[in-house]
């Protein structure tokens, strides 16, 4: 039986865990096809929270910590923490007011959202919502008008970067949502876009070499970051050589992200790959994080380990699935306390002490 939407925060909901044990007692078995499913065989999924467990911290307890914060600068904005809301498609599948629900909670908590091009709300009405900054994500389309048009619309409704998803370009083989028979009900659909490319949307694969022809290229790319007056963030890093290529290109910041294991399976972890791409690019351009982040001390970890920033996704949906808006809100403020007590452990008070903190792994643990 599913249980109803929560309108308080009860005394036993205390962690983003609890969070997600809640959120799955109230979503329906298609909505959790979807949010709680990974791809093929879910290795990268689960081990992009496992392997947090393999790093660990060191205490700091007697240092000067006047003046502590959490507080960020990225593109000229200023957050009051590192962590912000990764694009998430559909999210009228888990709470009827979707998307404008979490533009609610990021004005709440100051901290950045960003849209997906597969919202089911549209810009402006999530623009309406919010007075702090937003972000707006583009799955790449086949007819580059349709892209421009999008762009264009973020653009003059007051959005403050493009993000642009490299490491989807079709839909993984989520196998969990097949045998559930995942389907978008006829109430939600990605409302900002009227012909989507349908390979990002399906797991039907039976013209794929012909579909291959017409999909992104760094072409895509240098076109679009010559098109726009918005910072171009490439999200979906999961190498050395794309770091260095976006570099390259003048792209201005990019996410190291495995798409939360929702593609290619078997990726390494998000977090085993940040460091090595952190060495690489070292500090040319900012880096987020998004992959697995469930504690402050997540976040800490992603920061030491060279991210500015750290995106949260599937969190989102559990908080909206849960209480809605206050759900959300409520989780941002579970990890930036988290984040705040961990910094008082750790002896840093503010986020650039962080990046200098020196991490242990297990010793079986090789980060790559």
């Amino acid at each position: 039986m599913i249980k109803e939407k929560l309108d308080f925060i009860p005394n036993d909901l205390v962690s983003l865990k609890d969070y997600e044990r809640y959120a799955k007692e109230r979503m329906d078995l298609n909505s959790l096809a979807y949010v709680c499913s990974g791809a093929g065989d879910e290795i990268t999924f689960r081990r992009n929270e496992e392997a947090f467990s393999n790093i660990f911290l060191e205490t700091n307890t007697l240092e000067d910590l006047g003046g502590a914060n959490t507080k960020i600068e990225l593109f000229g904005e200023t957050y009051s923490s590192p962590i912000f809301l990764a694009p998430v498609a559909y999210q009228k599948l888990v709470d009827f007011d979707g998307e404008i629900a979490t533009a609610q909670a990021a004005n709440a908590m100051n901290t950045c959202m960003c849209v997906s091009s597969f919202s089911s709300s549209t810009l402006e009405d999530i623009s309406n919502t919010t007075s702090s900054p937003l972000w707006f994500q583009l799955y790449i389309q086949a007819d580059m008008n349709t892209n421009i048009k999008l762009i264009r619309k973020a653009e003059n409704l007051g959005f403050k970067a493009l993000v642009i998803t490299i490491d989807a370009p079709i839909s993984g083989l989520r196998n969990t949502e097949q045998r559930a028979g995942f389907y978008l009900p006829n109430e939600i659909c990605a409302i900002n876009i009227e012909n989507i490319n349908p390979m990002q949307t399906t797991n039907n694969f039976e013209n794929i070499l012909d579909i291959a022809k017409i999909l992104p290229t760094w072409k895509d790319i240098e076109f679009i970051k010559n098109n726009t007056n918005l910072s171009v963030i490439l999200k979906g890093i999961t190498s050395v050589s794309y770091a260095k290529k976006a570099v390259e290109l003048g792209i201005d910041a990019i996410v190291v992200s495995n798409h939360a294991g929702r593609t290619l399976d078997t990726l390494p972890a998000s977090i085993e790959i940040l460091p090595k791409i952190a060495n690489e690019i070292k500090g040319k351009i900012p880096i987020l994080f998004d992959g697995g982040i469930k504690r402050g001390t997540d976040v800490i970890k992603a920061i030491a380990l060279g991210a500015s920033a750290v995106m949260i996704g599937r969190p989102i949906m559990y908080g909206l699935a849960t209480a809605g808006a206050l759900g959300v809100a409520h989780t941002l403020k579970i990890l930036k306390e988290e984040l705040e007590v961990s910094m008082i452990f750790t002896g840093c008070k503010n986020i650039e002490e962080l990046k200098k903190l020196e991490l242990t792994f297990n010793n079986n643990y090789q980060l790559h």
